[in-house]
């Protein structure tokens, strides 16, 4: 793999312009086609079986689901516009992401992912929390609290302002921490699997000891939907310990 990516002219505002126009959607295509399979796959290919794990029993208004994929198609464009500024900052030399393998040890890809799974966590649960102090909340994180009973169109639904403070952590992770293309592109994908678990209406985590595990330590869809309908528990975004440690998460 070659050690440097093709860089693109940023003075040439007509290609940046039809880069970002193809990004938004592509981000926003993936949203939809995401969304779409997960509900689905759930919903209808196995209902039967997840049934008596839906979080809610009456559909969703088609007023909701609408606003959801309106405000999600503005958080496309925002998430756009930080890939180029990422791709910018990468080519600058202001980024730590690297191609070559060699440059760390295979074993530093996956603990790379997942120091940057913990830093996300605790930078969103505090910023979380900041979103619901009165004077903060109507401003940003309104929008997003509108879905009372979240569905899987809800994990990109946040007011502009909301969707900019949760961008700007990407780059600057990628200033501080060493990440393989690899290892940046499994954490983009996580979120976007975490985002729509948390948000889908349905609980997926199994039974038994195992399942008990999961919900101890990582977030799902019931943790979270306690989030949206109880409001002042339950801020943390991949793992529960932030909210253990606080003292602010809800358990049935």
């Amino acid at each position: 793999m070659e050690s440097q990516l093709t860089a693109i002219d940023f003075t040439d505002f007509y290609t940046i312009g039809y880069i970002f126009l193809f990004l938004s959607g592509i981000i926003f295509v993936r949203y939809l086609v995401a969304s779409g399979l997960y509900h689905l796959f759930f919903f209808e290919f196995l209902k039967k079986t997840f049934e008596e794990r839906f979080l809610r029993k009456k559909p969703l208004k088609r007023t909701q689901l609408f606003k959801e994929i309106y405000w999600s198609f503005l958080s496309g464009l925002i998430f756009a516009a930080t890939g180029l500024l990422m791709y910018f900052l990468y080519i600058k030399g202001f980024s730590t992401i690297y191609l070559g393998i060699s440059d760390y040890s295979i074993a530093y890809i996956p603990i790379s992912v997942f120091i940057f799974l913990l830093v996300q966590d605790a930078y969103y649960y505090w910023f979380h929390r900041w979103m619901h102090l009165p004077k903060v909340y109507k401003y940003l994180h309104l929008i997003h609290h509108k879905s009372v009973y979240s569905s899987v169109l809800t994990s990109f639904a946040f007011h502009p302002f909301e969707t900019i403070f949760q961008a700007v952590f990407l780059p600057m992770i990628i200033m501080i921490l060493p990440l393989h293309i690899y290892a940046l592109t499994a954490a983009l994908v996580i979120m976007t699997i975490s985002a729509t678990i948390n948000h889908g209406g349905v609980e997926i985590y199994p039974s038994g000891k195992f399942g008990l595990w999961l919900r101890k330590w990582f977030i799902g869809a019931t943790h979270h939907d306690f989030h949206h309908r109880k409001f002042n528990y339950n801020f943390g975004l991949y793992f529960t310990f932030w909210d253990r440690l606080m003292k602010t998460e809800f358990e049935k």
